[in-house]
């Protein structure tokens, strides 16, 4: 008897690239431990040191919800599946139109092609016209969202980003050009839809989304739509708008795969019930991290889109209660069902959530550019580095990013990815000098802190990583 489990991107580096296992197993806990003898790796990120499964990762036999189901009870057959979701990241609430209200001969027009649709008509249109929908973010899943609810009419969009382009955004970011590299992103996306249709009110809220201003910022929107990149902005996102009784549209993107679901609907779950508690910081790589297709956030944040204008239309079956996960290199989708949480803090039975929490101490500093608060690992600055190499010191220049980031640039120095350094550890002579590095100086103050507890002493971490070596010793070396 034979069972499929199937293991998401970013777990995969963890299980020598796999997509998929197969074993023979009576019963999911019996599958899922045989995964993670085969991949010891695996463990840490599936499960507690108590065994238990972490509050971060769903586990789904056949597309059925099994979180809530004892696994080691939970029966398996032969040509069952089980997928391993982790977080990355019917009916609706509708806009009446205003009674009297009528499009302009231009708005006709424009909107041609939806007046001639039954499904959406006059009547939908006018209800497109008076919804407000609040984007959180104007980049990767924020991009399409403003330019296909935009381009559909609806009458009020807000913009909430506090971030500036980037030239690494124009790989994805389709809202912005090279002209707007250096500019606020929300007001060059405000632009850029104001540009798109004329006819509808954008604006540009220059901020910071905290649990100060969210609930301000939500109170007079219909719908809230998640284009985030971050956990500690995702539950915040969540609370909000649960306790403003608002829906959010979610969506998440890494690498080649993404998800999109609809949480805080009448009866329907919200992102807590899914994701109970974050991964800890540094479990998930972000998208900066591990990158992320340039098409895929088109693909996501369209899905996004239309679900809003469902949401607002009330029209067709919504995501409401189900995950649907796209995996672009396979070109497929798939569904899980999603349950309500009883038990939820959020939005259970007995809610023990009635306020906005500092969500950055609830989910911990966390992304490629945070360095992790608690190893204090000794560091060379870029310049300490290129001084030493000059004088002709000993010096052994561990790089442990990925040998496809090996290619783009490096230091010359000896590649052991991070996920491999365990079982490669007996490369390393311990009795030369040590200066691990990797893209921005986190993965590396992890290797470092591995190492010194394997033994070694004569180890420092490169501050900054290689970006750093960029900027303070060579320009010729490129940033990515």
């Amino acid at each position: 008897m034979s069972v499929k489990v199937m293991i998401p991107t970013p777990l995969r580096p963890h299980a020598e690239g796999k997509a998929a296992a197969e074993f023979p197993a009576k019963t999911v806990s019996e599958a899922l431990g045989q995964l993670t003898a085969e991949y010891v790796e695996l463990k840490r990120h599936l499960f507690t040191e108590e065994g238990k499964l972490r509050s971060f990762v769903n586990v789904y036999l056949n597309g059925e919800d099994i979180r809530y189901l004892s696994q080691e009870n939970t029966p398996t057959k032969d040509g069952d599946t089980i997928n391993i979701i982790p977080s990355i990241a019917g009916g609706g609430p509708t806009t009446a139109a205003v009674a009297g209200e009528k499009l302009s001969n231009e708005e006709i027009l424009r909107y041609s092609r939806h007046l001639i649709m039954p499904e959406v008509g006059m009547e939908g249109q006018l209800k497109l016209k008076n919804a407000k929908v609040l984007l959180i973010g104007t980049g990767g899943l924020g991009a399409p969202l403003g330019l296909y609810l935009a381009a559909a009419g609806v009458g009020k969009l807000g913009l909430v980003d506090f971030d500036v382009v980037d030239f690494t955004n124009l790989q994805r970011q389709v809202t912005f050009g090279t002209s707007d590299v250096g500019k606020h992103k929300s007001e060059a996306a405000r632009a850029r839809l104001s540009n798109l249709n004329p006819d509808i009110e954008v604006t540009a809220f220059d901020t910071k989304l905290t649990s100060e201003n969210a609930l301000e910022l939500f109170r007079d929107f219909d719908i809230v739509v998640d284009g985030t990149d971050n956990f500690p902005t995702r539950y915040l996102v969540n609370d909000a708008c649960v306790l403003l009784g608002k829906p959010s549209v979610y969506g998440s993107i890494f690498r080649f795969e993404g998800q999109a679901t609809i949480f805080g609907m009448p009866d329907g779950p919200c992102y807590r019930c899914l994701y109970p508690e974050p991964p800890p910081p540094g479990l998930v790589p972000s998208c900066a991290e591990g990158g992320v297709l340039g098409v895929l956030p088109g693909i996501v944040g369209s899905i996004q889109a239309m679900e809003t204008i469902k949401l607002i239309l009330g029209s067709g079956r919504n995501l409401k209660g189900r995950l649907l996960v796209f995996d672009a290199l396979e070109m497929s989708f798939r569904e899980f069902k999603l349950r309500k949480n009883p038990k939820c803090p959020m939005c259970g039975e007995h809610r023990t959530i009635h306020k906005l929490i500092d969500y950055y101490e609830f989910c911990g500093i966390r992304g490629e550019e945070a360095p992790a608060p608690d190893l204090h690992v000794p560091e060379l600055t870029a310049r300490e580095l290129k001084a030493r190499l000059d004088r002709g010191d000993d010096l052994f220049i561990l790089d442990v990013r990925e040998p496809h980031e090996y290619q783009i640039c490096n230091l010359q120095g000896h590649l052991i990815p991070l996920g491999e350094l365990p079982r490669r550890v007996h490369e390393l002579d311990s009795s030369r000098e040590i200066v691990a590095h990797c893209r921005s100086g986190k993965r590396s103050a992890e290797a470092i802190d591995f190492l010194r507890k394997a033994g070694f002493k004569k180890i420092h971490n490169l501050k900054g990583g290689i970006l750093a070596w960029s900027d303070e010793v060579d320009g010729s070396v490129p940033k990515y």
